[in-house]
């Protein structure tokens, strides 16, 4: 038995786009059912939404078959909690509120076995090598490895530079909802002095060799980012999707409408 590819890492480094969907509702059904609606990635979010390592096995096992590819999410760059989520089958993690080289160089580490990285080997409980089925796991595990690191701080963007030039790290995500707060303007991820930030972190992270990624369910928006050289562009997030669908539908049957909601158009 072979070890998966990480066609995402490949996609990235080759610089294909690759469009994606957050996954928030913490459920292996809803993930199978969204696995197969035509992104190219989904987004196990353990940061904000209520999943833990069950979870985010059960949803990697529901969406295996499909022609996607998977990001983890953790809710923190712990060393440990890495190991775990690895070891269920995660190739590649999104890893939130990196702001500096060094934070940055520990979770590429967290991703490697010894004597490359720090992370634990106990392959024979591990789902990622098929409970030592896959031939050379141990070996050949780390070069399938993608780590992202989330930027979404003015300190992280202070060491931009410095973050996105880390041996390993793949691609550098930029948080709007947080970054927006951070620069003094929460809950207004569209202002232009945020905008301002994003588009010239992207301009930074591709100067570096390095995919740089973000997330909008704004199309105006989305289309900006990719045209400016955003590589991995998530355009939605499901329960917002899901919100929103079943609002407008109660509202057109009850006589109130189709209601244009602000917040539904918001970053995050």
């Amino acid at each position: 038995m072979h070890i998966p590819k990480n066609n995402f890492k490949a996609a990235l480094k080759e610089g294909r786009t690759q469009i994606g969907l957050w996954v928030g509702l913490a459920d292996s059904y809803a993930a199978e059912a969204l696995a197969g609606t035509g992104f190219d990635w989904l987004l196990i979010d353990g940061e904000h939404a209520p999943n833990d390592v069950r979870t985010m096995l059960a949803q990697l096992q529901a969406v295996a078959p499909y022609p996607v590819h998977p990001v983890v999410r953790p809710v923190i760059g712990d060393v440990p909690l890495i190991k775990q989520i690895l070891d269920v089958g995660a190739q590649t993690l999104l890893v939130p509120v990196v702001e500096t080289a060094q934070q940055a160089a520990q979770m590429v580490a967290a991703t490697r076995y010894p004597p490359t990285g720090i992370r634990g080997v106990g392959s024979a409980l591990a789902r990622s090598s098929r409970w030592n089925q896959i031939d050379q796991y141990l070996t050949s595990s780390d070069e399938q490895m993608c780590v992202l690191v989330q930027v979404e701080t003015m300190t992280g963007l202070k060491n931009l530079d410095a973050i996105a030039a880390t041996d390993g790290v793949d691609g550098v995500f930029f948080g709007p909802a947080d970054l927006s707060a951070s620069m003094g303007h929460l809950g207004k991820p569209g202002h232009p002095d945020v905008q301002q930030a994003i588009l010239d972190g992207i301009a930074r992270v591709r100067a570096a060799g390095k995919a740089p990624g973000v997330l909008t369910s704004d199309p105006a928006l989305a289309t900006g980012y990719i045209e400016a050289g955003a590589l991995f562009v998530a355009v939605g997030v499901d329960t917002t999707l899901l919100v929103r669908a079943a609002t407008e539908l109660a509202a057109r049957f009850k006589g109130k409408g189709v209601p244009v909601r602000a917040a539904f158009s918001a970053a995050y």
